[in-house]
């Protein structure tokens, strides 16, 4: 299939300015010059020609358009490759795809194009699965930490990881292969010693999985409480829209409402949750239930308090289930009791965050944006670092490594025979190199292209 030329649309489907149908393969040039029309200069690499597409069946115009030749290596599939940039219509679009199947190239899989720049080595796996992040990066954050994984600074600390897995197993198996010769002694201590800084390095990445899954995806954020206190309404004012149903009716949230936003460059994932309550209302208590569990997988929750009630002892109750988690309070309805009120709740709440609010006239909810942008850059959520893993991928494969490499530890620690060192070190740069692919399973790769969009 990698001798096939393929072929895609890579721009979104719909009206725009301009479309992109790309051509990759041996035919891809012959291909394009049987439906390109030039006008003036012959094929000229790397720049973009005018003309059109014509249709060969019957000599007609199909669109008015810019063509660029770009002949292999120095492309992204390192093939020859061929963009037609039309007009950002369907139709167009589609028919100009038609004619390149109709040519003989074949329709691209998903994520086709960036399969064939990986097995053609010009990046390695790491990076194109920066890619899809790069393109479904949610803020700023978000798409400067998919760039350091496309540009291989995450492949780069692989890569010297495992040159130390080698250098090991080089001392190691020089004593196993060559003991009568005159080399520098690989004893018991100096293995261990290797071993437990390779395992140091690996910790030092893993401490910043849990960051960069959030620059990835978003910190997950939970709106709680109990119901009727205005959980519906702050996610509203912090969407700017009418998002949520707000009445005046007690545990009208049944199901759990999940929206992204962004603050100030901070992905949220808010979830809006059911009133935390007693209640025999059978499918109002599965609510309840759902938002305890949401609790638990939460990065942070905005525990909010009604200033007309005052904190009740339901209240105390789910705070007591938080102390353990990243929260802030927020007393809402703060502008239907006197100041002092709210104050006196404050002062009950003693160290805890907490902002005196009102929803409906808008007031602290920028001191809430500021409060959570607080709490991130003061590293309680995330804290930067210099490698960040966000693919749960590379995460799975870096424990796996350790693994094995504290199996090499026990080893040497029991005294037992180095060749089984050996085995447990081989392990370990096995399952690293599945992170830049150079161990990596069919299938695994198959499943990780196929979340890729056709056309990239």
């Amino acid at each position: 299939m990698e001798e096939d030329t393929i072929a895609a649309i890579s721009t979104p489907l719909g009206e725009g300015g301009i479309g992109i149908v790309r051509l990759s393969g041996k035919e891809a040039f012959p291909i394009a010059k049987k439906i390109f029309k030039g006008k003036g200069k012959e094929m000229e690499s790397r720049k973009l020609l005018y003309g059109h597409i014509i249709d060969p069946g019957n000599n007609r115009v199909i669109d008015e358009v810019l063509v660029s030749f770009m002949p292999a290596p120095y492309t992204y599939t390192r093939e020859d490759v061929v963009e037609i940039n039309c007009h950002g219509g369907i139709i167009p679009l589609k028919k100009i795809l038609e004619l390149c199947l109709e040519q003989g190239a074949r329709l691209a899989e998903r994520g086709e194009f960036t399969l064939r720049a990986f097995l053609k080595g010009r990046i390695d796996l790491s990076q194109a699965e920066g890619v899809i992040d790069l393109i479904r990066a949610k803020t700023d954050e978000g798409r400067e930490l998919a760039l350091t994984q496309v540009e291989g600074k995450l492949s780069q600390k692989i890569k010297e990881i495992k040159d130390k897995i080698l250098d090991l197993l080089a001392f190691l198996e020089v004593n196993l292969d060559y003991p009568e010769e005159d080399v520098e002694e690989v004893t018991g201590e100096k293995a261990k010693e290797g071993i437990e800084l390779i395992i140091k390095e690996i910790d030092e990445i893993l401490e910043g999985a849990e960051e960069g899954k959030i620059y990835r995806e978003g910190i997950k954020t939970a709106i709680i409480g109990k119901p009727n206190v205005g959980k519906s309404s702050l996610l509203n004012a912090l969407l700017r829209e009418q998002r949520a149903i707000v009445t005046e009716v007690p545990g009208t949230t049944r199901d759990l409402l999940e929206e992204a936003i962004n603050v100030k460059g901070v992905p949220l994932n808010i979830i809006d949750t059911a009133g935390i309550r007693k209640t025999e209302d059978m499918v109002e208590k599965l609510g309840v239930e759902r938002t305890e569990r949401i609790l638990k997988e939460s990065h942070l929750i905005i525990f909010i308090l009604d200033a007309k009630t005052g904190i009740e002892k339901e209240d105390w109750r789910i705070l007591e289930t938080l102390q353990e988690k990243n929260f802030i309070v927020f007393i809402n309805k703060t502008d239907l009791v006197p100041p002092r009120e709210a104050d006196r709740m404050k002062e009950e709440l003693g160290d805890t965050p907490v902002i005196k609010a009102s929803i409906k006239y808008g007031e602290g909810l920028k001191e809430l944006e500021e409060m959570i942008l607080e709490m991130v850059f003061q590293g309680k959520i995330i804290s930067p670092e210099s490698v960040l893993v966000s693919n749960s991928r590379h995460k799975a494969s870096l424990e796996k490594g350790k693994k094995y490499l504290e199996e090499a530890l026990k080893a040497l620690e029991e005294n037992l025979p180095l060749d089984l060192v050996t085995i447990d070190l081989k392990g370990s740069w096995e399952a690293l190199g599945e992170i830049t692919g150079e161990t990596i399973d069919e299938g695994i790769l198959n499943k990780i292209f196929s979340q890729f969009c056709i056309g990239k």
